[in-house]
């Protein structure tokens, strides 16, 4: 099977994003899906395709009962990165589909995705386009800036200081096969699983943050084997926070 990615414009789809995605990726505009994974741009947005399967980030489905009512407080990834500081700023270092930074966002950051897969990134920036759009969503998801690159890179060339640097190097192999959700078996299809973990944390503390907030498995390791400062636990997950 060919494991080429190709591109579909659908109606009301936005032509010239479909061409520099295209162009970007390499990947054939055609009318029809092709055989592996399809990206389309139509007037929904941007989905991806393949398998069976059909993806689309949704912020208003995914995250809309975490931050509303009261419950935003209870999110342990809020109460990790706690703080009342103007114009705080934070960046998620393996973004994914977006959700923990959302919540960051929500807390009052104004949060730097890094996302290196170009079709995540591309589903990333359209599900941020689309929480715009949302009365409630919309002043969170303006504080979300999405760039597509090498997250180690991106944090050695980081000129301004920033508070908060969120690490969840689990993403996406995270997940008993048996439990994947349509999400996930798409998008394990486009990224390995993080194995660059030591380079993604000597860069984060290159970085020079106030603090460095790690997601992990309840039972797992330390990330690069060092001791955090602090840790909240949940059930299944734990965050470690590194103060520098």
């Amino acid at each position: 099977m060919n494991n080429k990615i190709v591109v579909c414009l659908g109606k009301g789809g936005q032509r010239d994003q479909a061409e520099s995605f295209a162009r970007r990726t390499d990947a054939p505009i055609q009318d029809k899906p092709g055989d592996y994974l399809t990206v389309r741009f139509d007037s929904k947005g941007v989905s991806l395709s393949g398998f069976g399967l059909t993806y689309q980030g949704d912020f208003v489905e995914s995250m809309l009962h975490r931050v509303t009512n009261g419950r935003l407080q209870h999110e342990m990834l809020v109460k990790a990165a706690k703080s009342d500081k103007e114009g705080r700023k934070a960046i998620d270092a393996t973004a994914g589909m977006g959700e923990d930074a959302f919540l960051l966002a929500a807390q009052g950051y104004e949060v730097t995705l890094y996302e290196q897969n170009p079709v995540i990134a591309a589903l990333l920036k359209d599900a941020i386009r689309r929480a715009k759009k949302n009365i409630d969503l919309k002043d969170i998801a303006s504080r979300m800036k999405v760039i597509e690159g090498n997250s180690v890179e991106c944090m050695s060339k980081l000129l301004d200081p920033v508070d908060v640097i969120y690490l969840d190097p689990m993403f996406p192999a995270r997940q008993k096969s048996s439990l994947i959700n349509k999400k996930l078996q798409l998008i394990q299809k486009l990224e390995p699983p993080c194995s660059e973990e030591t380079d993604l944390f000597d860069a984060a503390i290159k970085a020079n943050p106030d603090k460095i907030i790690v997601k992990r498995p309840l039972k797992s390791e330390c990330l690069a084997g060092r001791e955090p400062s602090y840790t909240l636990k949940g059930k299944a997950i734990r965050y470690d926070c590194y103060v520098l």
